[in-house]
């Protein structure tokens, strides 16, 4: 369980960084969108924080067990066109932790690790938020290229990822973050796509 908390915990550092990035380096955006990025940033160092400090109260430190890179490849991987870090950083990475989210936390729960359910909820809670502000700025550039939401999405999950997304998904969840019910049709049944 240690392990899982300090992945956590290495997920949220990357995250601070991840949002900071998407701030520096895509200069031609609309001052909301620095602003998003801003509070996207000042949560997440919140969340690791929060983890730093619990591993602490529990006798470990950040940086005591090794860590996965994947969202930072993501980023650097994305790192192109503000287009593609939007599709597939909160609509894809962070996306995914509100799939993963409930089934981690009742692990904690069962375990009894009452105060890592506490700060998985705020994180939660946050993290739709985060995803909400990647689908807006996502469904924003869409637009203003004139691109399909849908089939651009499905084109960069194949660029990058190379396999259709696999569920489950949390759909309460997703919707909350403003994923649209074609999109999550097009999630759960991308093969579709291919007959439109």
């Amino acid at each position: 369980m240690i392990k899982n908390i300090h992945a956590i915990c290495h997920i949220e550092f990357n995250s601070i960084n991840l949002a900071l990035d998407a701030i520096y380096r895509f200069q031609e955006m609309p001052h909301k969108y620095y602003a998003d990025w801003i509070q996207v940033a000042s949560e997440e160092t919140t969340h690791f924080s929060l983890l730093k400090n619990y591993l602490g109260s529990i006798g470990y430190s950040y940086g005591d067990f090794d860590a996965h890179n994947g969202l930072w490849q993501m980023t650097v991987d994305t790192d192109y066109d503000v287009l593609s870090r939007m599709a597939l950083v909160p609509r894809v990475l962070e996306a995914r932790g509100l799939d993963v989210t409930p089934r981690i936390r009742k692990k904690f729960k069962d375990a009894n690790l009452h105060k890592m359910v506490e700060i998985l909820d705020i994180i939660f809670k946050d993290e739709i938020g985060h995803v909400k502000i990647g689908n807006y700025w996502y469904q924003y550039l869409c637009h203003k290229r004139d691109l399909d939401p849908i089939k651009t999405f499905d084109l960069l999950i194949k660029k990058h990822i190379g396999s259709n997304l696999r569920g489950p998904f949390n759909i309460e969840a997703r919707l909350l973050s403003n994923f649209s019910q074609n999109e999550l049709d097009y999630l759960e049944h991308p093969e579709l796509l291919k007959t439109n």
